[in-house]
């Protein structure tokens, strides 16, 4: 699949896991091409530093790739945005230390939970000054119902800013659907909303 191996290759590139020539970056997906693309299939709908629609770029999976135009692309695990590249500051990895409270938002209704994870961050020109290691973050979960949706409130604390994301979840499936996310102290919120099945 073309799109998977450009999206890994910039992600790959982003995340400075190898010397890429410029010639090789992969080539941003048009506005017409994710249009016809999320016609055939789900999409997450991206508001933040910008606004757009990305679609995946990997097969079903633990870690999913959604890639979309600007050479921005995303890697989810669940409903958890853990990787991101084509912003002026990249999450260049997510690691938990234990498992992911937001795996079963319906366990959270009404108890907390406490998440540990480290993740690495650099400015989009890759400069070794601006990238910032193991940077540990610690948060408490908590759900409620509200609306007909499972809202689990994430507050976060730790070698970055405080932060508190937001999640919302079907009762039903505990599928995460709509959530206003942290990804790095130097861009906004990014407010993702999946559509499609």
């Amino acid at each position: 699949m073309a799109n998977a191996a450009q999206l890994i290759a910039a992600l790959c590139l982003l995340s400075a896991c190898g010397q890429t020539p410029a010639e090789q970056v992969p080539r941003a997906t048009t506005a017409a091409e994710a249009s016809a693309q999320e016609q055939a299939g789900p999409s997450l709908l991206l508001e933040g530093p910008r606004r757009l629609v990305l679609v995946p770029a990997s097969g079903p999976g633990a870690r999913q790739l959604w890639g979309g135009p600007g050479q921005v692309a995303l890697a989810t695990e669940g409903g958890r945005v853990v990787v991101t590249a084509g912003f002026v500051q990249m999450v260049m990895a997510t690691t938990f230390h234990g498992p992911d409270p937001l795996e079963d938002p319906r366990a959270l209704l009404g108890q907390d939970a406490r998440a540990r994870r480290m993740v690495d961050l650099a400015m989009a020109d890759r400069d070794p000054g601006s990238m910032r290691f193991g940077l540990m973050v610690e948060c408490v979960l908590r759900g409620r119902a509200e609306g007909g949706w499972i809202l689990v409130e994430e507050r976060c604390a730790g070698d970055v800013p405080a932060f508190t994301n937001r999640f919302w979840a079907d009762p039903a499936t505990g599928i995460v659907w709509r959530s206003e996310q942290w990804a790095g102290d130097g861009i906004p919120m990014l407010r993702v909303q999946r559509r499609g099945p």
